[in-house]
């Protein structure tokens, strides 16, 4: 069971970025995803959820209407399409299966 992160990096404010999420071990399309942060030095922050058809997506007050969380269970891939990023979206980004299963994260940093 592997979750593996790309599309973290440096963006300046107001920019974007996507970051995907490849599954592999696991039948993918049968589990909810959730996308999770910890900023440096804080606690786990729930970002998002997309359910197992991909259907209904649920954010966090502070990335709605920014952040657009979708999947492709054809190619077993989660992503977070994040716009308008802010400084505080500087933290290390885990995607997750609702079986239990965490990526190893991805940077996010912001900053000109």
């Amino acid at each position: 069971v592997q979750l593996v992160e790309s599309g973290g990096g440096l963006v300046q404010p107001g920019g974007s970025l996507r970051l995907s999420c490849a599954a592999s071990g696991f039948t993918f399309s049968s589990y909810y995803m959730s996308w999770v942060r910890q900023a440096p030095g804080k606690g786990l922050e729930w970002v998002s959820e997309i359910n197992s058809g991909g259907g209904s997506t649920y954010y966090a007050d502070s990335v709605k209407g920014r952040f657009t969380a979708s999947r492709d269970n054809a190619k077993n891939t989660l992503y977070l399409q994040m716009n308008s990023l802010e400084p505080r979206g500087r933290a290390l980004y885990y995607c997750a299966a609702s079986r239990g299963c965490w990526s190893k994260g991805a940077q996010v940093d912001v900053s000109s």
